[in-house]
């Protein structure tokens, strides 16, 4: 299982038992757009070869509002 915590200077993740911290600017520069328009499913397509999408994909602009 992988968590995504998300905030104003990048996401917080944890996939398969490691903790990291993907920067904001990384996260741009990898899916080419600034960084409030990504989704949530483009950050896990990041860290998870083979993530399970569920729901709507929500913009990193709504999960901080």
């Amino acid at each position: 299982m992988t968590v995504l915590s998300f905030d104003e200077g990048g996401v917080e993740v944890i996939y398969e038992g490691t903790e990291f911290r993907l920067d904001k600017a990384l996260i741009e520069e990898a899916i080419g757009k600034p960084y409030p328009d990504v989704t949530d499913h483009e950050v896990l397509k990041i860290v998870d070869p083979t993530p399970v999408l569920s729901g709507e994909p929500r913009r990193i602009r709504e999960i901080l509002a």
